[in-house]
């Protein structure tokens, strides 16, 4: 063998060492676990959910099932998510970084965190990536759910009827009160004077509060008046009672409550205690669903390619004018429109609940009355005409009910329906487990 051979296969050995050396590295930083249709589930994600899991159960009064036996169920939890992921993305479910920085910015606030100091404690603790794709993949996964399970799921009229004729069905359908309460006490041994002096005191905040002041402010100077001035002032106490069915307010409330109005004020009021004032600062579930609607029509005139800014406006004027002169608004709107959803009815949107329409064309619209015709004026979509045909109150008190009840047992329903979906999906899957002994066995 010349010279020039040797340093040949010399070399050929040499990088085959390597090779072999650069393959087992690989293999010891992962190793596939589990093929699972056409993805597969990591050594790194196994490892992963088992130190979470373990950190979660760490003082916990449950005990962890063996390790060979949590490995399996682990397995098969990752082997299912798996699946959705995949079927989420040929479905096309996907958010992006935009929105992830917005779920971040709320966990942020609700840990009284600045964005950047969330962000900075997650990056070092070393978790900032893996902190955003747990995020995406847990937004993914519950569009796919809820999409792919809801479909399934099938509530019947009578069902409803059902619900809402039975004991459990009423009381889950009453509705939750938001109460705020101020508490001028009263000792059992005051003098007349004194409480009639506390029940005026009491009076003067509710006159303050009607003038406009906040009810919660009216409170807190009242308190701030106590510490820092007795005995002309009085103590105060009182806060929020949080969302309660009116069976779960304090007696005194039971009969008062169901009867004020959103953002109503009442007191004083007497009890042993003292004199309450009491604010209903919000009422949800309420079978008394008096809704405002507006019947409009409108035209939209929008900028595009050939038509600037100045030239959609001075259209809209010209529309305009010629309604004003007598020309029918429908017809108007026939021919020039851009709204697609609306030209073919002459411009006309049908009912719209309050709050129902974009913000700033509601705003116009609110200051129309009935038959006015508003002057041009642009929102976000471009330049309009408006008009208020007609205003109306609508009772959708059984319409409500019936789509609270459907929500109450299509919720009771997921849950088990899902289960169904899940086991659907993983028998039908082709899934290849590798044994402990191949992969190993954390």
């Amino acid at each position: 063998m010349n010279r020039k051979t040797l340093i040949h296969s010399s070399a050929l050995v040499l990088l085959t060492l390597i090779s072999s050396n650069l393959y087992a590295q690989r293999q010891v930083l992962d190793k596939v676990v589990a093929i699972v249709d056409e993805g597969v589930v990591l050594q790194s994600e196994l490892d992963a959910r088992i130190v979470e899991v373990r950190a979660n159960a760490a003082g916990g009064e449950q005990p962890l099932p063996p390790a060979n036996e949590l490995r399996t169920q682990l397995i098969e939890s990752l082997v299912v998510e798996n699946l959705q992921v995949q079927l989420a993305s040929r479905m096309g479910i996907r958010y992006d970084d935009d929105t992830i920085n917005s779920v971040m910015g709320n966990i942020a606030e609700q840990n009284n965190l600045s964005f950047d100091d969330y962000v900075a404690t997650l990056e070092s603790a070393g978790r900032y990536i893996s902190t955003r794709e747990q995020i995406r993949r847990e937004l993914v996964l519950r569009d796919l759910q809820r999409g792919m399970v809801n479909r399934r799921i099938n509530i019947t009229d009578q069902e409803i009827d059902n619900f809402l004729n039975s004991e459990m069905g009423r009381v889950s359908m009453a509705p939750d009160y938001f109460v705020s309460q101020t508490l001028i006490p009263v000792g059992e041994d005051e003098p007349a004077e004194v409480i009639a002096a506390k029940e005026q005191f009491a009076q003067q905040m509710l006159t303050a509060i009607n003038n406009g002041t906040p009810f919660d402010q009216v409170r807190e100077v009242a308190q701030r008046a106590a510490a820092t001035a007795p005995p002309t002032s009085f103590p105060v106490n009182g806060g929020e009672l949080g969302w309660r069915k009116a069976d779960g307010l304090p007696s005194l409330f039971v009969d008062i409550v169901p009867t004020m109005k959103a953002g109503e004020v009442r007191g004083p009021i007497r009890s042993p205690n003292g004199f309450h004032l009491v604010k209903l600062v919000e009422v949800r579930g309420a079978l008394n669903s008096l809704v405002k609607q507006t019947h409009a029509r409108h035209i939209l005139i929008s900028t595009n390619e050939i038509r600037t800014e100045d030239q959609a406006k001075a259209l809209a004027q010209t529309l305009h004018d010629r309604i004003e002169a007598g020309e029918d608004f429908a017809a108007i709107a026939r021919q020039n429109s851009d709204d697609s959803a609306s030209v073919v009815a002459g411009g006309d949107m049908g009912w719209a609940n309050e709050g129902g329409m974009p913000p700033d064309f509601e705003t116009v619209i609110n200051e129309l009355d009935a038959d006015d015709l508003s002057e041009p004026f642009k929102t976000s979509y471009g330049w309009h005409v408006a008009q208020v045909l007609e205003r109306r109150e609508q009772d959708l008190s059984r319409q409500f009910s019936r789509q609270q009840a459907e929500n109450t047992l299509r919720s009771r329903k997921f849950d088990v329906e899902l289960q169904n979906w899940l086991i659907e999906i993983r028998e039908q899957a082709y899934v290849k487990i590798s044994p402990p002994s191949v992969a190993g066995n954390p």
